[in-house]
């Protein structure tokens, strides 16, 4: 059985990239969909598999993808519960990029007849959003 960790060890978690924003003046959203996202369950040890839909409003800088596939494959023989990793995966991209909003959903397939979908979302408490 799996030990449950707080994510991949420190050097994946400190792996992920970012560039600068290209229009840093403006509020625009990106969106990432990651369909094959894979940990283990800490309890079975027997693999968990997501769909990880990432939504953010960059402020200095964006997430560099490849360095975002790396991390999130690094999850592979992570114990984790759905809850812990989806915050684990949300605080390290804020850690990366400081973004003005940023929102994470985790959606698990089906296990013993229970879907379970995780969402967190964090905001710069300096950014004011669109006014419309």
């Amino acid at each position: 059985m799996p030990n449950v960790t707080q994510g991949p060890p420190a050097a994946l978690r400190n792996s992920l990239e970012s560039f600068p924003n290209p229009q840093v003046e403006r509020d625009y959203t990106i969106q990432i969909k990651v369909p094959e996202f894979t940990c283990l369950c800490p309890k079975t040890g027997q693999p968990d598999f997501a769909t990880l839909k990432l939504e953010y409003i960059p402020n200095i800088s964006c997430i560099e993808l490849k360095s975002l596939k790396l991390y999130v494959w690094s999850y592979r023989d992570v114990g984790a519960f759905h809850e812990a990793v989806t915050n684990q995966i949300v605080d390290d991209l804020v850690a990366t990029i400081a973004p003005r909003f940023l929102k994470l959903s985790a959606k698990f397939n089906v296990r013993g007849g229970i879907y379970t979908t995780v969402v967190v979302e964090r905001r710069n408490p300096d950014w004011k959003g669109p006014t419309s």
